[in-house]
């Protein structure tokens, strides 16, 4: 099977892989295929959020949604960002890392799964700050392919990156 890149070219299917990035009640969700060295083809980027209301339940809910997804997609591969060192944190600090595991335990269930901080994509991925890449919309249009990157996704789409490079 081939897909079209925006220049024309057909390209050989590839492994579908996600980024993730935990925030508060919600888990970013990048999806696209990962060609060995072209632009990765954005499949979707989506927001899943955790449901109102009692909270194993809403935990429960987000598991199996997120489990079905990467199971429907065919989805090889996740790649969620680490917790990170904030300082006074405090609870919502708590309520992600809880969000996160449950994300990390979802997607162990059906693919391969990286934790990776943003330090560590700063360190492996090119010669800029993570934080740099991410700010640069010239970066995004020369790397990323299909449905549109949503600027508050690019994070997730960066650990893609950084993952393709270390495989």
């Amino acid at each position: 099977m081939t897909s079209v890149g925006k220049n024309g070219k057909n390209r050989q299917m590839t492994d579908r892989w996600v980024g993730i990035v935990v925030s508060g009640d919600k888990v970013i969700a990048v999806d696209a295929e990962i060609p060995d060295s072209d632009p990765i083809v954005l499949q979707a980027d989506q927001t899943f959020h955790l449901q109102d209301g009692e909270k194993s339940s809403a935990l429960n809910h987000l598991f199996h949604q997120l489990s079905d997804y990467l199971r429907e997609n065919g989805i090889s591969r996740v790649v969620v960002k680490a917790s990170a060192v904030a300082k006074g944190g405090g609870l919502s600090h708590l309520h992600s890392a809880e969000l996160r595991g449950v994300v990390m335990a979802a997607a162990s269930e059906r693919c391969d799964v990286n934790v990776m901080s943003k330090a560590q994509v700063s360190k492996r991925f090119g010669d800029r700050k993570a934080d740099d890449y991410i700010s640069d919309g010239g970066f995004w249009e020369e790397n990323v392919d299909g449905v549109k990157l949503r600027i508050g996704s690019r994070e997730a789409a960066l650990m893609l990156l950084s993952e393709r490079k270390l495989n």
